[in-house]
């Protein structure tokens, strides 16, 4: 099994499997002794937004349980947002200086290295991160029986229609927003939008694979290249509040203008894909996909006679 609905299954039964796959899954990797904790946190955390995704796309039929249900994945992962946070800051800085590996000398920059890894080891002893994976473990425990009730209010493609027109929508409008007015705040409100669409790709890859596909991967695709520019962001952020920790200012000034550069040229990358991926309306795209589901459903449900 894996996060997409099956061929003849009720989409309440989809939703209440989905949902325990994957919160087995972050049971699994926490219970792991061979997966090092700031895998474990990625993944987990990884988990937690699948399941906020899928539960997004049946919002206007989940009734109450959508807003209580959001709230308890997105709190989970949030406990371990900062240690996360730290480890994107390490990633983020070794695509930089490999991006520009023949523009920069890695050496001048050693000490904002250092001063990274530093502070995930000291955030790591801080946090207590065997207290808070063992609380994480606790909350997937509840929600794992919780899941087993889920309640959808209507089926078919009716119970999704609402929730893939809503984030589809939110989605043109954020980007719209977003290129209007380039504040890092806008384009992660675009780039959180892109990403539970992609889920709804994902979940519903099956009604015709050769459409869902290259359309997952175009908004996978777009959805690095805003997750990029929100690290770069994030980080440019973290070192102005704290510029002490990371050096010399011509290395810092050197340093913010290459982070600069680089979310610059991951923005201007993600607009035309956008808009390519975002000039259908939200009604065009559900009813075209509804199309899609009723044709599959019938596909998979039907034989010819012998």
């Amino acid at each position: 099994m894996s996060y997409v609905f099956l061929d003849k299954e009720p989409v309440e039964e989809a939703v209440r499997r989905v949902a325990q796959e994957q919160i087995d899954q972050a049971m699994a990797t926490v219970q792991d002794d061979a997966v090092g904790p700031h895998v474990t946190i990625h993944e987990i955390r990884k988990r937690c937004k699948e399941l906020r995704g899928l539960i997004r796309l049946v919002r206007p039929v989940f009734g109450d349980t959508y807003a209580f249900e959001n709230a308890r994945f997105r709190d989970a992962a949030g406990t371990l947002s900062e240690v996360r946070d730290a480890t994107a800051r390490i990633e983020t800085y070794e695509a930089l200086m490999e991006r520009y590996s023949d523009e920069v000398d890695r050496r001048a920059f050693g000490p904002i290295r250092r001063a990274l890894t530093m502070h995930r080891h000291d955030l790591a002893e801080t946090l207590d991160l065997d207290s808070r994976l063992a609380a994480f473990l606790d909350e997937m425990r509840q929600a794992q029986q919780r899941a087993a009730t889920w309640s959808v209010e209507a089926e078919g493609f009716e119970a999704l229609a609402g929730g893939l027109q809503k984030t589809y929508r939110r989605g043109r409008e954020a980007m719209e927003e977003a290129y209007a007015e380039p504040t890092a705040e806008n384009f992660h409100e675009w780039r959180k939008r892109v990403k539970y669409h992609w889920y709804h790709t994902q979940l519903l890859q099956r009604i015709w694979p050769a459409l869902m596909e290259p359309w997952t991967e175009a908004f996978h695709d777009l959805a690095d290249f805003l997750g990029d520019a929100h690290d770069l962001a994030i980080f440019r952020k973290a070192v102005l509040n704290h510029p002490e920790r990371y050096g010399n200012i011509r290395s810092m000034s050197a340093f913010i203008g290459l982070l600069d550069r680089r979310r610059d040229e991951l923005r201007c990358q993600a607009q035309p894909l956008g808009q390519r991926l975002y000039a259908e309306k939200p009604e065009a795209l559900s009813h075209r996909w509804e199309r899609a589901w009723d044709a599959w459903r019938k596909e998979t449900s039907t034989s010819l006679p012998s």
